[in-house]
């Protein structure tokens, strides 16, 4: 049966290649984004939840590195496993913080807050990160792991919420903070169950690119 076109597409490498920039250097950017978050956090809070800080980078940061893993698949069980877990966690929290960065700040602009270039540059490169997380679960192998990246996405959303070292918010929905936790547990679930759905039907990732073989 012949490849559908943009199974093509997105297998090649060059296509790879490409993204995996394109996401480096966006979660380079987004670690810079969180700079005040993050300063603020180191002097006001203990020093473990700084990595609960940063949510967008870091689910950036899981699928640059599922894209590299991809192109150069681990060898024996234990590669194989943790490459299981890094994918798992690249499509959970890439679906789950592309959605929720966007209804955030279309949240905020329905509250009055002004949508700024910076917001929908903003729009556009987290509806990004959720699109290309979708597309590529189709290439991964992860749904032994789904549990523990459920596990690490509902634990992120505790300490968040329970800390207080949730992604800070457009001033207007200051006083929708368990709203905003709500949705952002929905999204857990939501995001698990998608990457369920999607991932898993594919595992060629030592076929990536290769020519079709030739009956004589």
């Amino acid at each position: 049966m012949p490849v559908h076109w943009f199974e093509r597409l997105f297998r090649h490498r060059g296509v790879m290649w490409l993204l995996f920039i394109v996401n480096f250097l966006g979660t380079f950017y987004g670690y810079i984004w969180y700079g005040n978050q993050l300063e603020f956090t180191a002097d006001n809070y203990p020093a473990w939840l700084l990595p609960f800080v940063p949510d967008s980078p870091t689910a950036s940061l899981f699928f640059t590195l599922a894209l590299l893993l991809l192109l150069y698949p681990p060898k024996g069980i234990k590669g194989t496993l943790i490459r299981e877990l890094i994918e798992a966690l690249a499509v959970v929290t890439s679906v789950k913080y592309g959605i929720w960065a966007v209804g955030i700040i279309f949240a905020g602009g329905y509250q009055g807050d002004t949508v700024s270039w910076k917001d929908w540059m903003l729009v556009v490169s987290h509806t990004g990160m959720a699109v290309e997380a979708l597309i590529y679960a189709r290439f991964f192998s992860f749904r032994r792991m789904l549990p523990l990246a459920l596990f690490w996405a509902f634990a992120n959303d505790m300490v968040d919420y329970s800390k207080g070292v949730f992604p800070w918010l457009p001033d207007v929905l200051e006083d929708n903070v368990n709203e905003v936790q709500y949705f952002t547990i929905g999204l857990t679930f939501l995001s698990t169950a998608a990457a369920w759905l999607c991932g898993g039907r594919y595992r060629k990732a030592g076929l990536l690119d290769r020519p079709p073989i030739r009956r004589r």
